[in-house]
């Protein structure tokens, strides 16, 4: 018997396309959302009519570009192992659909529609996926349902619990039970989360598998980038700070404490934000602390990374930049969260950031491990990046346990795609 909540749920969804015709004259993002889904079965129909019978065919849904990274390795290991395989790709977001809308190895890229009952109904019909992927979450009942009801075999990928998690609320708990039991597999990231899908929500078939982020980083950290590795030999025989995806907060202290420094190390930033204006705000910046600073866009060969901070004022750079870097500093940590810590870690690097880290599993990790320095104000970064810049044995130690941290974590990938793959084969 369903949970009042999911009863509720059902009830009310088929509601959905009259509210946000309703609020989607006065929401640009609402009226976006859903000019996005205009002709969207229609279209969908005719690319999937193109293409040959498949093997077999997976569908992955990710709530944005964030999410499906996780799934990327994943899609590249079994495109190795059964390369007649159909993989479609379902997004909510507005930012991971475009992203990706040609991701070259799916056989065809959409936006999910309105969690409604037809729409469910009509869609799981179209795609007659033979196994559904979830990465992580974005829990829409109606398609969930439907998807069971049409025989797909139920995977729900790199699943976290963390503490305080709204899952496990009491007037929550219920309906996510009744969503959980869809799956037939559920592959946590840790132990912990294991654990609590086993005893709080009565899950039947838990693995801990990690997270496949860590595989994606370290694959993308093997192959080379032209653009970042133009840059390493403009940076040899110097320290490089990277601070990467930083924000207003992050700068006001990273800046300062790294004046005392300048000498000894070279400062590359990487703002959160590279639009003009944001850009335009942060060289201002620079220039009240006398700072000379040159945008990656307009750099060119009297570039001196000795004089002149680097600012990147273009998307794509980051993950590659870490590895001319000998410190990071993750932004992020002085508003929502702190962002992707893994990147800097994969590359055997200390990494600092902000206090405000409890939704990053991997970022918790890494202060656990004695990789990772957690900052709170100027003085506290100041302390921290001196005691690295002029102790090359505290340097190296705190690197080598960032690596060791990402290498303890790598598998995932492998795991989930040989459970894909022995499902596939048995049809």
């Amino acid at each position: 018997m369903a949970s009042l909540a999911l009863a509720a749920y059902r009830f009310l969804s088929p509601l959905q396309p009259f509210l946000l015709r309703l609020l989607a004259s006065r929401k640009p993002r609402l009226k976006t959302f859903a000019e996005a889904r205009t002709n969207l079965f229609e279209e969908l129909e005719a690319r999937l009519h193109t293409l040959p019978e498949p093997s077999c065919r997976l569908w992955i849904h990710a709530s944005s570009v964030g999410e499906f990274e996780q799934a990327r390795t994943i899609i590249a290991e079994l495109r190795e192992q059964i390369p007649e395989m159909d993989v479609v790709v379902s997004f909510f977001s507005d930012s991971g659909y475009e992203t990706r809308k040609h991701y070259p190895d799916a056989a065809a890229v959409f936006y999910l529609p309105l969690d409604t009952p037809e729409n469910a109904r009509q869609l799981a019909a179209l795609v007659g996926a033979d196994i559904f992927m979830l990465m992580r979450y974005d829990f829409w009942p109606n398609h969930l349902e439907a998807i069971k009801r049409s025989g797909a075999r139920m995977l729900l990928a790199a699943a976290a619990l963390p503490p305080g998690s709204p899952y496990i609320k009491r007037g929550l708990r219920g309906f996510y039970r009744d969503l959980f039991s869809l799956f037939d597999v559920i592959y946590t990231i840790d132990a912990e989360g294991r654990e609590t899908f086993l005893n709080q929500f009565g899950c039947k078939n838990v693995i801990t598998a990690g997270d496949p982020r860590f595989d994606q980083v370290v694959e993308r950290q093997k192959k080379s980038d032209e653009r970042a590795a133009r840059l390493k030999p403009l940076f040899r025989d110097q320290m490089v700070l990277v601070g990467g995806s930083t924000w207003e907060p992050d700068e006001a202290i990273l800046v300062p404490a790294w004046l005392s420094l300048r000498r000894k190390l070279s400062l590359v930033l990487v703002p959160h934000k590279v639009d003009r204006q944001n850009i335009g705000r942060l060289l201002e910046n620079l220039r009240e602390h006398d700072i000379e600073a040159v945008t990656i866009s307009a750099m060119d060969e009297t570039f001196d990374p000795a004089r002149q901070v680097l600012v990147i004022d273009q998307t794509g750079y980051l993950a590659e930049l870490y590895a001319i870097a000998s410190i990071a500093y993750v932004g992020g940590g002085f508003g929502v969260n702190v962002h992707n810590t893994i990147e800097p870690a994969a590359h055997g690097i200390p990494v600092l950031f902000g206090p405000i880290y409890g939704n990053s599993p991997e970022a918790k990790g890494l202060v656990e491990a004695g990789a990772a320095t957690v900052v709170t104000s100027e003085p506290e970064l100041r302390q921290a990046l001196t005691a690295l810049v002029e102790d090359a044995g505290q340097l190296k130690k705190t690197g080598e346990k960032s690596a060791g941290y990402v290498n303890a974590r790598l598998g995932a990938t492998a795991i989930i795609a040989r459970d894909i793959a022995q499902h596939c084969r048995r049809r």
